[in-house]
Parts: structure tokens; C-alpha cells; sequence
């Protein structure tokens, strides 16, 4: 079977082969095609894979490319995890909204908008190269802003692209591991948009264990989402929100945090992969443990701003391992070996969600079978989060709509439709400043 990665020269592409390496089972991935437009992180990246599969008999053989085309000819499936415009772009989506006093996170706010505007049409591009060079092949897209890409590749691919993400798989883990509970035995009633859901219930052999963790104030301050939103807040939801609506629910907090960062996020990272790249290019260097402290360092100071704003202490071991490259192995196995299974991800609406049309990527509990992604029935959400949610679908909705006709005055219109974007005058701004910084926004008229 062979799986395409493009991407293919990123930083976490060694998370998704270490996954393949330990799959043994029938009909796995026997070989991987890396593209990328950049041969040097192709070929670094390469060495990495090489000493990951060192000692692994029988490895997934790896090719490398910079030609698209070849690439996905003859992949059965396709990894999408493409970062257009690079670690400068998330810098410079940063840069300019937090000028104008507005959140420039990578999928949230203006910077979503941002990154999303630039990466939707080279995403379309894609989806329609698959449909012709390998109408077979299941993509799984964890390009961000994820919900949003997936959906904008549905209109070309159908239910043949997945959307995936780690943060709903690590909020149930928490959740489950605090309650005592197994999370391979617990059902995750989760529900929302990508980066904008909610955990509203998790049952164990038919029981609700979670009013038990809403009601215990020690139970809520062990976990790192009790202690980024605070107990009394998670009561008055009734629900435990994924790690990402701190951006909505302490938007005033974070956005001041992150104005007075040494660095933000994107710097920080570009900075940190820089380094990385040119250590780990040397011949007299083992490429796998430059990686493994780059990805230490990475993964110990995410969303560092946020948890020291809400005073929520270090990240814990346990949620360190990362974990989307579980998820990628299991809808693969999901389908290829029609195993079935149930896991948490980006799929067509297809009336799941009453208040959205049946073409909107939602991400919910699926049922993961031969024949894709089937999403759960669920029950509807609270008014609060049902207009949270139609109100960033709207935005996303804008967004796939400039990128189609690049019309400037959309976009002015997507991002000042966004709750977190509080004045059209700064949307104007916003769209000029992020046209002078960004060429993949040339096509903006």
C-alpha cells in the first residue's frame, strides 16, 4: 500500500512514520512518496526516516520528490500536511493582527483567516490533481486550518477526504485518564468545528462520568484544560471546551500575552525548525536526535501564553506524546483493512448538525469502516455554542468564497465577521497588511 505525505519535507512527517514502522500487521503501508517543494528538508527529513528505520526489519521503503504529479500517482492514500508560505507566513499572520490588537493565532481568529485565504486555493489545486491522477486514493488533510481546508478539498473529493486533528484525541485521553477510566473503553461525545468543540459527555459502560468531574473542584485543577479555563467557568458550560476556545472565552488575556512575548509562536518555531534543518543536515550528526530534542523543546512550550495567563503550570509527560499520527494510522487501517473503529474527526455534516447544511465540515465521533468516515448522530449543542459555531462557519464560508473569486472585499468580509476581529476599519487594515507580507495573497483583487 502506499501513502503519499505532502509535506513531505516537515517537521512532524517522522511522527507519522514511526507510526507506520510500528504497524505490523496485513496490508500495511509497505512504501511512502515524500513531496515537498523544498529538496533540502526533503532530503534532511529523509535522513531521518533512514535511522528511524534502521533497526526495523522490513521498513516502509521511502522515495522523496519535488514533483507533485509523481507524487500522487498511484497512492492509495494521501497525507496532507502542506504549510504554504512556511514558518514566515505564521510569523508575519502574527505580526500583523497583533499591530492591530487582534489575535494572530494560526487557525484562530485573523491569523486563521489569513493562513486560510493563502492555503485554500493551493489545497483546491491538490484535491483536483487527486481526482484525476489518483481518483482512488482517501485523502487525510491536517493542513490547518484543518475544518476549513477539508471542506474547501470536499467540493472536488466528495467524502473521500478526512479531516484529522490531535486535540480532540488528547482532551478525551485527559479526561478519561482523571476519571480513571480506559479511554479505548469511553464514548466521547464531542462536537464542533475544528478547534472549536466541546466534550459534553463521557461514558463508560453506558454511565456519564463527566457530571462526576464537573462537580469535584480537585478532579477539575488535575487536568490542563480544568486548569486553562478554571473550574467555575467549565461548571457554568457544563462542558469541557477543546484547548483552543481559550482564545474566544480569555481573548483580552491572550491576546496582551502574546503582544508581550519575546516571540510569538510562529517566530519561536521558525526560529527553533531553522536551527534544527541546518544541524541536522550535517553528515556528522544523527538527524533522529537533533529531532528528538527540537520536538522535546516543541512540544513542552505549546501554548505556553495561554497556560501562563491562566497560571495552568507546565505541560504534563502524559501529553507530550503528540498523537494525530495515531489517529492518521488508525483511519488508514480503518479503511484499508476495514477495521472498524470510532474516532473524532473532520467529515461532511450530513445533517449531524440541524443548524448547519449537510456540505459543512463538522468534527465529530465517526464510524470508521471500508467505506470512510460516517458521523455520529448527536444532540444539539447549547445556544452559546450553537452561535459560536454558525458564526465561524459563516467566516469560513467567506473565506472559501474570496478564494474562489478573489474578491478583496470578501475577504474584508470574512474578517470582519469573525467574533474576534472587532471593527471593519481593522479588517480593511488587516487585509491590506497581510496583501503587502504575503505573495500567496497576490490573487486578492
Amino acid at each position: 500500500m502506499r501513502l503519499t505525505i505532502l509535506g513531505g519535507g516537515g517537521f512532524r512527517v517522522p511522527l507519522v512514520y514511526g507510526a507506520l514502522l510500528a504497524d505490523r500487521g496485513e496490508g500495511r503501508v509497505t512504501e511512502v512518496v515524500l513531496h515537498d517543494l523544498d529538496a533540502g528538508r526533503l532530503h534532511t527529513v529523509a535522513r531521518v526516516l533512514a535511522e528511524q528505520a534502521s533497526a526495523v526489519g522490513d521498513a516502509p521503503r521511502v522515495t522523496a520528490t519535488t514533483d507533485l504529479d509523481e507524487a500522487l500517482r498511484g497512492a492509495d492514500f494521501v497525507f496532507s500536511a502542506i504549510r504554504v508560505g512556511g514558518l514566515e507566513g505564521r510569523a508575519d499572520d502574527e505580526r500583523v493582527a497583533l499591530a492591530e490588537g487582534v489575535l494572530g493565532q494560526e487557525t484562530v481568529g485573523a491569523g486563521g483567516v489569513a493562513y486560510g485565504l493563502r492555503t485554500v486555493p493551493v489545497a483546491v489545486d491538490i484535491a483536483r490533481r487527486v481526482a484525476r491522477l489518483a481518483p482512488d486514493a482517501w485523502v487525510i488533510n491536517f493542513t490547518n486550518p484543518a475544518g476549513l481546508v477539508t471542506e474547501a478539498m470536499s467540493r472536488h473529493l466528495g467524502d473521500r477526504v478526512i479531516g484529522i486533528c490531535d486535540s480532540p484525541v488528547g482532551l478525551g485521553r485527559r479526561i478519561a485518564r482523571v476519571l480513571g477510566a480506559d479511554p479505548k473503553e469511553a464514548w466521547i461525545d464531542y462536537v464542533g468545528l475544528n478547534h472549536l468543540g466541546w466534550v459534553r459527555g463521557l461514558r463508560v459502560a453506558g454511565r456519564d462520568e463527566l457530571p462526576r468531574l464537573l462537580a469535584d473542584p480537585g478532579l477539575l485543577g488535575s487536568f490542563e484544560e480544568g486548569r486553562l479555563f478554571g473550574a467555575d467557568w467549565l461548571r457554568s458550560l457544563g462542558a469541557v471546551p477543546n484547548e483552543y476556545l481559550h482564545y474566544y472565552y480569555f481573548n483580552r488575556e491572550t491576546v496582551r500575552a502574546y503582544q508581550e512575548a519575546e516571540k510569538t509562536r510562529g517566530a519561536f518555531l521558525r526560529d527553533q525548525q531553522a536551527r534544527f534543518y541546518e544541524e541536522a543536515g550535517r553528515a556528522d550528526v544523527s538527524a533522529l536526535g537533533a529531532w528528538d530534542r527540537t520536538r522535546d523543546e516543541r512540544e513542552a512550550t505549546y501554548m505556553a501564553e495561554n497556560r501562563e495567563t491562566a497560571g495552568a503550570g507546565e505541560r504534563e509527560a502524559d501529553d507530550l506524546s503528540g498523537g494525530y499520527e495515531k489517529v492518521a494510522l488508525a483511519l488508514m487501517r480503518g479503511i484499508a483493512r476495514d477495521e472498524r473503529t470510532t474516532l473524532i474527526l473532520n467529515v461532511r455534516n450530513q445533517g449531524t448538525l440541524s443548524v448547519l447544511d449537510p456540505d459543512a465540515v463538522i468534527e465529530v465521533p465517526c464510524l470508521v469502516d471500508a467505506n470512510g468516515a460516517h458521523p455520529v448522530a448527536v444532540a444539539p449543542l447549547p445556544g452559546h455554542a450553537t452561535g459560536l459555531v454558525c458564526s465561524v462557519k459563516a467566516v469560513e464560508r467567506e473565506v472559501l468564497a474570496a478564494a474562489e473569486s478573489g474578491s478583496r472585499t470578501t475577504a474584508v468580509k470574512a474578517f470582519a465577521l469573525h467574533p474576534l476581529v472587532d471593527s471593519v476599519e481593522v479588517a480593511r487594515r488587516l487585509v491590506e497588511g497581510y496583501a503587502a507580507v504575503h505573495p500567496g495573497l497576490a490573487y486578492l483583487k
